[in-house]
């Protein structure tokens, strides 16, 4: 049945390049997460860089925004085992045991777009050669990014062999990195789109999260039509906040701390280290415009500033020059000891960043790493984070039960068309609130996004839909809203989502639009 009227609008989707209470409501979506503590890696080291073990929660300084800040929950991590603390003031951080194993999930991500295939193939096989490394809880993910949809070659297993297979697999694919050498800005935001959406997919993972990032020369302009960034000479933090901010909040999020791995070697490998095979450093190929190797940067300055503030903001390590061949080596090596502090702030949901500064008392010498930032991220804007994801995975967020009907396009400008569609969303379980006059109310966000064969993606605009009625929907009742898409004329593929800010339900629908869709398509004919 339909309930209260059909809402008819113009909502205007353009593919352009991409930029980055409970109530009652039945179990339609679990993925947003209620993020009640920050959880900070810190690692404590030496002027020499030798690890700092045996330190408990009050010899930390916890500042967020340059205001002391309680140490709710405490545990050190030393090489790889959860160590009880005597300090009976602060808890264990979350889902460890006292001399339990802690284990490290590895997500690794590859960035097809801008791989020279030798090169990627280098550090695949490298990663391969270093998986005796892993303890027997560590796990891998492996994912990959063609510019235009994301690969779950695989989903987290502490298998050699599927580890192996994956990383073959991997080795298998096309790499594009020559094609868009000269032509890699416009894709770079795609790519840090692609690695936070990889990120938030792969949030649930008990332990440690790393994320090892393969890129090469990711862009390190500013965008100078974007009126928040000013343009200074060298690359200032504005301009690395504005390219790369949605994957290092998503990050941060979520609990991961970014490894980015130079695939191409960015500068010349060091002379006298020991650890350097001279030969893989000698890669010949095709000559770059300006001189260099095709698997180098243009500017390898500016790129290492890019590996740098990735890893910094969330407590990882930038894996420069020959330290691409050691990446999970080094990376298992990094966080294997370390103290996990966590803390429950009051969450306002407002889109805040808000700094952390972490600090041993009395231990002037010593040298403490961890992540600087942590956003105080609303449920809207996870929401949309989760809606473009799935996007690029070639899924829905939440309960597929949406049910997507498209009328007959019509011509709406040059190259555009408008197609009417019809939505109908199931009602089952949805709290009214009472407003007075013997009326009740609620109200939904409706998200939807496109992405065409080339990896253009649209922004995510998020229109309200107003439920009203005398009482609460009646079982099966369902809402229908009809809009109008104006689009290029080419097909999409598109993710629907009705969220519910309430509850955090989402419900989705997924398919492809375009200027082949008739009028007889029914409602529910894309999914």
């Amino acid at each position: 049945m339909r309930l209260g009227f059909a809402v008819a609008v113009t909502f205007c989707i353009a593919a352009v390049p991409v930029r980055g209470q409970e109530s009652p409501v039945p179990e339609l979506f679990s993925d947003v997460i209620d993020v009640r503590v920050v959880n900070v890696e810190v690692v404590v080291t030496d002027r020499k860089g030798n690890r700092i073990r045996g330190l408990e929660a009050k010899d930390f300084e916890l500042l967020v925004d340059g205001e002391p800040m309680p140490v709710d929950y405490f545990t050190e991590i030393d090489d790889g085992r959860a160590r009880a603390s005597s300090d009976d003031r602060v808890a264990e951080a979350p889902a460890l045991t006292a001399d339990g194993t802690v284990g490290t999930n590895y997500l690794i991500f590859i960035d097809e777009v801008s791989a020279i295939r030798q090169s990627r193939d280098r550090i695949l096989q490298h990663i391969e050669n270093d998986l005796g490394r892993l303890g027997p809880t560590d796990r891998v993910a492996v994912v990959a990014f063609d510019g235009r949809s994301l690969t779950r070659i695989t989903d987290w297993t502490n298998s050699r062999h599927e580890i192996e297979s994956a990383l073959r697999q991997a080795r298998d694919r096309t790499a594009l990195g020559l094609l868009n050498k000269f032509g890699l800005g416009f894709q770079t935001r795609r790519s840090v789109m692609a690695a936070a959406g990889t990120v938030r997919s792969f949030a649930d993972a008990p332990g440690r999260k790393v994320m090892l990032i393969l890129a090469a020369g990711w862009d390190t302009q500013v965008d100078l039509w974007n009126p928040r960034v000013l343009w200074v000479l060298g690359l200032s933090d504005a301009v690395l906040a504005d390219l790369y901010g949605p994957l290092v909040h998503a990050a941060n999020l979520v609990g991961y701390s970014l490894y980015p791995i130079d695939m191409g070697g960015a500068g010349p490998a060091r002379p006298n280290d020991p650890r350097v095979n001279h030969e893989e450093f000698g890669l010949t190929g095709l000559a770059a415009s300006w001189g260099g190797r095709p698997d180098e940067p243009e500017d390898p300055e500016r790129w290492r500033d890019v590996l740098r503030y990735l890893a910094d903001e969330t407590g990882g390590l930038p894996m420069i020059s020959f330290l691409g061949n050691r990446a999970l080596a080094e990376t298992s090596e990094d966080t294997r000891s370390y103290y996990w502090l966590g803390f429950e702030p009051q969450r306002a949901e407002d889109d805040v960043l808000h700094d952390i500064d972490v600090r041993v008392i009395g231990r002037p010498g010593l040298q403490v790493r961890s992540r600087r930032h942590y956003l105080d991220m609303s449920r809207g804007t996870e929401a949309t984070m989760l809606v473009e994801g799935a996007l690029l995975f070639g899924g829905a967020p939440g309960a597929p039960v949406l049910e997507v009907g498209f009328g007959a396009p019509r011509k709406a400008g040059f190259r555009k068309i408008a197609v009417p569609m019809e939505v109908r969303i199931p009602l089952d379980g949805l709290t009214m609130l009472p407003i007075g006059d013997e009326r009740m109310m609620n109200e939904l966000e409706f998200r939807f996004t496109v992405i065409d064969e080339f990896g253009d993606h649209s922004d995510t605009p998020v229109s309200r839909i107003p439920i009203v009625g005398s009482d609460t929907p009646s079982p099966g009742a369902v809402f229908v809203y009809e809009t109008d898409l104006v689009m290029r004329k080419r097909m999409h593929r598109y993710v629907a989502a009705v969220y519910h800010p309430l509850s955090g339900a989402i419900l989705s629908a997924s398919g492809e639009v375009g200027p082949d869709m008739s009028a007889s398509t029914p409602a529910g004919g894309a999914r």
